[in-house]
């Protein structure tokens, strides 16, 4: 599908271990931003249980199964042309994962399970086995990733390649330095994304702190040259505008953004350079300890 559609990134107010509150407050969050006509509404990571957990066990009590009904209810009121991204610590078995959910009218159209891990989450989940995912829904080729992913450049153009029209991104960033006057370095990094591969992006961000931890609140919206096109008007209100859809990658008469591609000069990209840290739960436990 390629067309004009509506888009809404959602900084719904989260309470670390209450899920319960926390589903109330997507419910409520999605029946304010209920619309008719295409519509993507992109809530942020781990939106059902909180970001800053004291400890594995703590993550537990806030697990979901990807088939929980809590969650897949939250799709039976959409309307039929919208569809919802929205973070949660997903139960699969013994082992955890920090996931997107993909929920449209007809229920379930896809989970994600983040890849790359951002600091003491190595402690928590299990790592996702895939960069990133593009799953066909009601409103277009849905590209998710989640947070650290995307600041891979490898991951969005993999998903842009791969024939996704959009990009929603449920995050927690934590607020770190920067020069007076300058965005986030995610914002920065997510805006050159976009614009190398035409690809626009949704992006639902934590506002105001959580155990010690205070976010960026950079909930925005970036159109495919790569500009901010909505932010929020104050914090924990939606950032929306309208986006046109589309596979077109031509920049001018004689340039086209993946024509132009050369992979054949590309083929080391993916080999490390440098010594590497240990990734995996397990060996980040031991490398901490």
């Amino acid at each position: 599908m390629a067309g004009r559609i509506r888009v809404s990134a959602v900084p719904v107010d989260v309470t670390v271990g209450d899920v319960e509150r926390n589903l109330g407050a997507i419910r409520d969050a999605l029946g304010q931003s209920a619309r008719s006509g295409p519509h993507l509404i992109v809530l942020p990571e781990l939106a059902t249980s909180g970001y800053v957990f004291a400890d594995q066990g703590e993550a537990w009590s806030c697990a979901l199964r990807a088939d929980d009904e809590r969650l897949t209810s939250l799709g039976a009121a959409l309307p039929i042309e919208t569809v919802v991204v929205l973070g949660f610590c997903e139960r699969d078995g013994d082992t955890l994962f920090n996931s997107a959910l993909v929920l449209g009218a007809e229920g379930v159209l896809g989970c994600y399970r983040k890849s790359h891990l951002w600091g003491t989450e190595h402690r928590i989940f299990d790592t996702g086995p895939h960069a990133g995912m593009v799953v066909d829904t009601p409103i277009g080729r849905l590209g998710v990733a989640i947070c650290y992913d995307n600041e891979f450049p490898e991951l969005p153009r993999r998903l842009a390649l791969s024939g996704a029209q959009i990009l929603a991104l449920p995050v927690n960033w934590p607020l770190v330095d920067r020069p007076s006057g300058e965005h986030a370095p995610e914002i920065v990094q997510a805006m050159a994304a976009a614009r190398s591969s035409r690809l626009p992006t949704v992006i639902a961000d934590r506002h105001g702190s959580e155990r010690g931890v205070e976010w960026t609140g950079g909930t925005c919206v970036i159109s495919p040259d790569g500009w901010l096109c909505a932010t929020p008007a104050t914090a924990n209100t939606a950032a929306s505008t309208e986006l046109d859809l589309t596979l077109d990658k031509s920049i001018g008469e004689f340039n086209d953004l993946f024509a132009d591609r050369r992979p054949e000069l590309y083929g080391d990209i993916a080999v490390p350079r440098i010594p590497v840290r240990p990734t995996s739960r397990s060996e980040a436990r031991t490398h901490v300890q």
